[in-house]
C-alpha cells in the first residue's frame, strides 16, 4: 500500500527527529552508501538477506531514504535549525497529514467491507420470490431480513406427522 517514498519519508522523519545537522548528514552518507549496495545487488541478483526481503522494493527504499535524508539535511541547513523538528518541516508535514489521511481512508475501507462482510455472512440466500417477500417485510418493519427471518424461526410449530407452520404475527424490533 505504501510506496518506497511513503515508507522513506515516514522512517526519516521519526528518526531525523532532534538530529543535529551533522547526524542527519551522517545518515546522507549511510544512506547513499546502502543505496549504491542494494543497487548493486539488485544488478547482481540474489537475494539480500536471509529475510527475502523484494530486492526491487529494497533498492527503491533506499534510494528514497537517500533523497528524503538530504531534504531534511538541505531545509535545516536553509532555515538554520539546530536540531530537526518534525512538526517545523512544512512539506514533511504535509506529506506525513497525506499519508495519516490514506491510513484512515484504508482503515475505514477495511472496516466497512468488514461490516458487509459479515451482513453477508448472516444473511440466508433464498430464490428470488421468496427474497423479496422477506425483504418487504423486513422493509416495512424497519428490520433487516435476517431478524424477521428469526422471529418467523422462534415461531415455527411442528406438528407430530411432521407439518411445518407458522402462526400469524407481526414482525418487531
Amino acid at each position: 500500500m505504501w510506496s518506497a517514498q511513503d515508507v522513506a519519508r515516514d522512517q526519516v522523519r521519526r528518526q531525523a527527529s532532534g538530529l543535529e545537522v551533522a547526524a542527519v548528514t551522517e545518515n546522507v552518507a549511510e544512506a547513499g552508501a546502502r543505496e549504491r549496495e542494494t543497487a548493486e545487488q539488485l544488478r547482481r541478483g540474489g537475494s539480500f538477506s536471509e529475510f527475502q526481503t523484494d530486492p526491487e522494493r529494497l533498492a527503491a527504499i533506499w534510494a528514497a531514504k537517500h533523497v528524503e535524508w538530504r531534504r531534511v539535511r538541505d531545509v535545516m541547513v536553509q532555515a538554520g535549525w539546530g536540531a530537526y523538528e518534525p512538526e517545523r518541516d512544512t512539506e514533511g508535514s504535509t506529506w506525513a497529514q497525506d499519508r495519516e489521511d490514506r491510513r484512515g481512508g484504508a482503515l475505514a475501507a477495511r472496516a466497512a467491507f468488514e461490516a458487509r462482510w459479515r451482513e453477508e455472512a448472516d444473511e440466508l440466500w433464498l430464490s428470488a420470490a421468496p427474497g423479496r417477500l422477506i425483504r418487504a417485510v423486513a422493509d416495512r418493519a424497519g428490520l433487516v431480513p435476517a431478524q424477521v427471518l428469526a422471529q418467523l424461526a422462534e415461531r415455527v410449530v411442528v406438528s407430530e406427522d411432521g407439518t411445518v407452520s407458522v402462526p400469524p404475527f407481526m414482525p418487531s424490533r
